[in-house]
């Protein structure tokens, strides 16, 4: 997996999709379906010479309900969060989000979807997805004299 100390940038560095590239997703027809009321999902994105990893956090969030989609350059990380507490408990006050998530985010390099991997271990998720390598190379066609 990722090595996250080889990350050169926070996630505050990396572009997320904000509220004006879901808009003009939206309007091509390639926006994710949201829900009203959907809660944000926290992320880390980080990158090596080699690799994109993202990290999320998902107390309460069995495996099962957790959907991954890449489309181009876009992450999309949907699931559901399972509140622990017995329905006869009344909230006091509440700061964690419990219901559905979702997140897209706009991945830093193109990558190999088919090399992608995702590991799952104690509430937290780890997406690592293999860089591309591009070919700069020009062929060069011989003409013969």
């Amino acid at each position: 997996m990722f090595n996250g100390q080889d990350a050169k940038a926070n996630f505050f560095d990396q572009p997320a999709v904000d509220e004006t590239v879901f808009l003009a997703l939206e309007a091509n027809g390639e926006a994710p379906n949201t829900l009203e009321g959907e809660g944000k999902l926290s992320v880390d994105v980080l990158q090596s010479e080699s690799e994109v990893a993202i990290v999320a956090t998902m107390a309460g969030t069995k495996p099962e309900d957790i959907e991954l989609h890449l489309h181009n350059d876009l992450l999309t990380i949907r699931g559901h969060r399972h509140n622990p507490a017995s329905p006869s408990f009344e909230p006091y006050f509440t700061e964690c989000f419990w219901g559905s998530f979702s997140r897209t985010i706009v991945l830093p390099a193109d990558v190999r979807p088919e090399l992608a991997r995702a590991e799952y271990r104690h509430g937290v998720l780890t997406i690592s997805l293999p860089k591309a390598k591009p070919d700069n190379s020009i062929p060069i066609m011989v003409v013969e004299e």
